[in-house]
């Protein structure tokens, strides 16, 4: 996907599905696997914290789900700034499904503003490409 356009809106309508009523901070993602199709998640919080799901955690489960295996690029939106980049925990899910060529495309609610590869945000990862 030469054009991220259609990840970034797929995205942002993730995030407008998001559950958020304690944080009311909305994130979206949608990842671009290797079986050419689009995937996509929303936060979903939860009382009983930290039993809520990430945006990214969802977008993974929606791809294994449907059959794929490897993450060619993942875009992460929010409504608000700054830029956010995957907390800890879903750098880790990102590394197990993706390879030296992934991509993860940080957006506001405009455009892409940042893109970086697993490496940069996961410098010292336990896996070999």
């Amino acid at each position: 996907m030469k054009n991220y356009h259609q990840l970034f809106i797929f995205a942002r309508e993730a995030r407008n599905h998001a559950h958020v009523p304690y944080s009311k901070f909305k994130v979206g993602a949608a990842i671009e696997a290797d079986d050419g199709n689009i995937y996509g998640g929303c936060n979903v919080e939860n009382i009983s914290y930290p039993c809520g799901t990430c945006a990214e955690a969802g977008a993974i489960a929606a791809m294994v789900c449907g059959g794929g295996k490897k993450i060619k690029n993942i875009l992460i939106t929010t409504d608000g700034n700054p830029l956010i980049t995957p907390c800890g925990a879903c750098l880790q899910r990102i590394l197990e499904f993706s390879d030296s060529e992934t991509r993860i495309l940080l957006a506001d609610d405009k455009d892409i503003r940042k893109i970086l590869s697993i490496q940069e945000l996961l410098p010292n990862a336990f896996k070999e490409f």
